[in-house]
């Protein structure tokens, strides 16, 4: 628990660490400005304008990146099996009859059309296997297919779960397998229905295999549509998977994604997004480790104990729980992959720290992400400023080529990256492999 007086008060900024210069909005404790509020939120959508002929993102100074797979269905997750075979998940948000009503609601899905995110959910699991002289698969089938909306895969043991929109389900796994038919089996419910504002759901096993653990987000921006919206959401879920018993680990977090563990720490990480409509640059979207029973603020405060006065009624004890979380990802980046590197392959100076896949921002003059950073880390802690790896999804026009969410190291060590607008998954790796 973080005293009180360790903290800013609400609407204060807060000085980084002064022997490291972190950019604005980014870092361990980035300076916060003053909310800002409006009639109406910012908008600043980029239209899609998708990969033309060989085009490609730009990867850091040497390394080279391929397409691994073109002509996808909206690739948004990416997973990679034991064995080196690699699952991408294509699939868009389930049919949401109550979410996205009213003013705001109407301008949301025009501009969700525009970005190229209102495309119907492929709602199946490609594998992809090996790898050819030109960098792209050589083997390419569909793997699982009648999903509802899924995101997260995690394979344990003999078993591979997958979260669709409204639960997790297992389905038996033989290693080199092609294709899955077995009817699946559900092992445990999460929040859907028909509002589900935030509808991506991912899992991550424990190490050891005993647990399962699942991201909700939250069923609104702020709480809007009431707290009995919210139940079981903005949060991360534990599941033990011998007795199918299932609690809330860490809550106040209002859209976690991406979850991985930690090379030096073995802690649990993930990457969160943040609250919108208080301006450019606030709220900043976050990664932070997950604290067992910690609250993170959403959505009575944010980044510790900076009070959001927008809810109601306010929470001043549970306020006075919140802890700031561990790192600042730039205001409205949309950061939702996250891998953390152990392989062999790129220089040793990337060695356990984090590749983070930053969508892009849909409510900020200029935009902000469309982008993969490296943040590195050591001993187990972000020890420097995000770094540049996979630029360029946005054009200078500002069209967006391509969008990237889920990251994930291949068995060579490569970095694959889900591109969910450009329907591509690249892989990059230090120039000349």
């Amino acid at each position: 628990m973080f005293a009180l007086s360790l903290l800013a008060a609400p609407g204060q900024a807060r000085a980084q660490d002064a022997t490291t210069q972190y950019p604005a909005g980014y870092g361990p404790k980035p300076v916060l400005p003053a909310p800002e509020r409006s009639l109406l939120p910012t908008v600043k959508v980029a239209p899609v304008e998708r990969w033309q002929g060989n085009a490609a993102p730009t990867p850091a100074a040497g390394f080279a990146v391929h397409a691994y797979a073109r002509d996808l269905d909206h690739p948004r997750w990416v997973y990679v099996l034991p064995n080196g075979d690699v699952l991408a998940v294509e699939t868009n948000a389930p049919p949401k009859p109550e979410d996205g009503k009213g003013i705001k609601g109407a301008i949301m899905k025009s501009q969700m059309k525009k970005a190229g995110a209102a495309t119907q959910s492929a709602n199946r699991i490609t594998l992809l296997r090996g790898i050819d002289a030109g960098g792209a698969a050589k083997t390419r089938t569909v793997f699982l297919k009648n999903l509802h909306s899924p995101f997260g895969v995690a394979l344990v043991g003999k078993d591979l779960y997958v979260a669709n929109t409204d639960a997790v389900v297992k389905f038996p796994y033989q290693e080199g397998q092609t294709e899955i038919t077995a009817a699946p089996v559900k092992v445990m419910d999460l929040p859907g229905g028909p509002l589900n504002h935030h509808w991506t759901k991912n899992i991550i096993a424990s190490p050891d295999g005993k647990y399962l653990y699942a991201t909700v987000g939250s069923n609104s921006n702020v709480a809007e549509n009431g707290m009995d919206k919210e139940e079981g959401r903005a949060a991360i879920w534990q599941l033990e998977l011998a007795t199918s018993k299932a609690r809330l680990f860490a809550t106040g977090l209002r859209n976690a994604n991406g979850m991985a563990w930690q090379p030096q720490s073995q802690a649990l990480w993930t990457v969160v997004n943040e609250r919108d409509e208080l301006g450019n640059d606030l709220v900043p979207d976050y990664l932070t480790s997950v604290k067992e029973g910690a609250f993170y603020g959403w959505p009575y405060s944010y980044f510790g104990q900076n009070v959001d006065t927008r809810v109601k009624p306010q929470q001043p004890e549970l306020v006075a729980k919140a802890i700031p979380p561990d790192y600042a990802l730039g205001g409205h980046t949309a950061s939702l992959g996250l891998a953390f590197y152990e392989g062999k392959l790129f220089p040793a100076a990337y060695q356990n720290g984090a590749f983070i896949g930053q969508h892009g921002s849909w409510n900020r003059k200029p935009p902000s992400g469309y982008k993969v950073v490296y943040v590195p880390f050591t001993n187990g802690q972000p020890s420097g400023p995000p770094q540049d790896f996979l630029s360029g999804f946005l054009n200078a026009d500002g069209k967006a080529h391509g969008r990237p969410v889920g990251v994930a190291v291949d068995k060579s060590g490569a970095l694959l990256v889900a591109d969910d607008v450009g329907n591509i998954i690249w892989r990059v790796t230090p120039k000349g492999n």
